[in-house]
């Protein structure tokens, strides 16, 4: 037989080959499929031998080679208590998030700051006596005795009783005023970019109109109109009253470029309603965002309630701050009596030491929404990293 010869028998002996393997393959699959199709829906069915591929032949994961398990079966290996539980989620919701404010100065200074004024609104009504006519001399300058360190005013009330005795009423205003925005421009936000069509268009229609109304004259106005006899809480509330909608519009194009993530498609196919996906999915990614517009809502109230009690325009049933500066210039003229100076400088600092520590809790605070940073802040996950590490050799 000549090479060509032979060239020609092996080649034709490779064709049989194939073909006598792809008639096998074939026959094969078509005894999988025909021998005992209720296999596939039989929860009992044992698959045999050991699928090499990871699958049993019924479609069901493999694990180690051997038994069938579905992959909606699997259970982890390790279980935690009740208490492990509690102790994990103290460790990442209260904890963490502490040491993460504490690690940085101006989280650290900004907490300090808050939780001296608010000792201030508590605690200190109980130390230091109300404010009243006649308590020490008239304009006492600041630091010069002990019993009034921030002087007194023209008729001899202390300032230090009257800045500790109109804290609480700035603090609940503050307060309503922050969360009222924040919780509109939120809710309205975040449904308008997540559902879209109708809805979108209805609700940005409600938020453009409220956006071209001037916040000053409807504050004013309704101030006036209604009857509100000093309450902080409707007074916070009044002057932002259409501040929410500038914040609306701002997190619906942050929801924009959310509502296609892949996290939030999966909660979608699973099921999730919308408040659900909102909740869990979109909001936890807008906490920096919205956390740095608390604060600045917090801040526009106080300047702005200061500004109107300065001006009278608010009523007002207790000591302000504004009011005590409206005092200062208008019944001692603060603005050209350095006699009279500190009556007007005592209510300013309160208020930019104030200002100030918000905007840095601010700051700092944007950290604790770093998934990152707050996972590293956690023992409990740190002691999972180090004996996983432990585990693969550091590998």
């Amino acid at each position: 037989m000549s090479p060509t010869e032979r060239d020609g028998a092996a080649a034709s002996g490779d064709a049989e080959t194939n073909t006598n393997g792809a008639d096998h393959g074939v026959d094969a699959v078509t005894e999988a499929l025909t021998d005992d199709p209720d296999r596939f829906a039989d929860a009992e069915w044992a698959p045999g031998g050991s699928a090499i591929s990871g699958h049993a032949r019924n479609g069901r994961v493999a694990a180690d080679g051997g038994s069938a398990v579905s992959e909606f079966q699997q259970k982890a290996d390790v279980s935690m208590t009740a208490g492990e539980r509690r102790r994990q989620w103290l460790e990442e919701r209260v904890l963490a998030p502490a040491r993460i404010v504490w690690s940085d100065w101006r989280a650290r200074t900004g907490v300090l700051v808050v939780i001296l004024y608010l000792l201030m609104a508590t605690v200190g009504q109980m130390l230091i006596a109300a404010p009243s006519p006649n308590q020490g001399g008239y304009l006492v300058g600041a630091f010069r005795t002990l019993e009034f360190p921030l002087g007194t005013t023209a008729s001899g009330v202390s300032l230090l009783s009257q800045t500790v005795y109109a804290t609480p009423s700035m603090l609940t205003m503050i307060a309503s005023g922050a969360v009222f925005t924040v919780i509109l421009g939120t809710v309205f936000g975040t449904i308008s970019g997540y559902k879209g069509g109708t809805t979108d268009s209805v609700l940005m229609v409600v938020t453009d109109i409220m956006m071209t109304i001037p916040g000053l004259p409807l504050t004013i106005v309704l101030a006036s109109a209604l009857q509100i006899e000093g309450n902080p809480v409707v007074i916070g509330i009044l002057i932002t009253v259409n501040a929410w909608a500038g914040l609306a519009r701002a997190i619906r194009s942050q929801v924009l470029t959310l509502r296609d993530a892949e996290y939030v498609e999966a909660s979608r196919i699973m099921g999730m309603g919308t408040p659900t996906i909102i909740s869990g999915d979109i909001v936890p990614n807008l906490m920096p965002y919205i956390t740095m517009n608390f604060v600045q809502q917090a801040r526009a109230v106080i300047f702005g309630s200061v500004g109107l009690y300065f001006l009278g325009v608010l009523p007002y049933n207790s000591v302000n701050w504004g009011v005590m500066m409206n005092a200062a210039v208008n019944r001692a003229g603060a603005t050209s009596s350095p006699a009279a100076f500190h009556w007007l400088l005592v209510p300013m600092v309160t208020i930019i030491v104030l200002a100030l520590g918000l905007t840095l809790l601010a700051q700092g605070a944007d950290r604790i929404f770093n998934p990152r940073v707050r996972a590293r802040h956690a023992d409990t996950i740190a002691d999972d990293d180090e004996s996983s590490s432990n585990t693969t050799g550091g590998i």
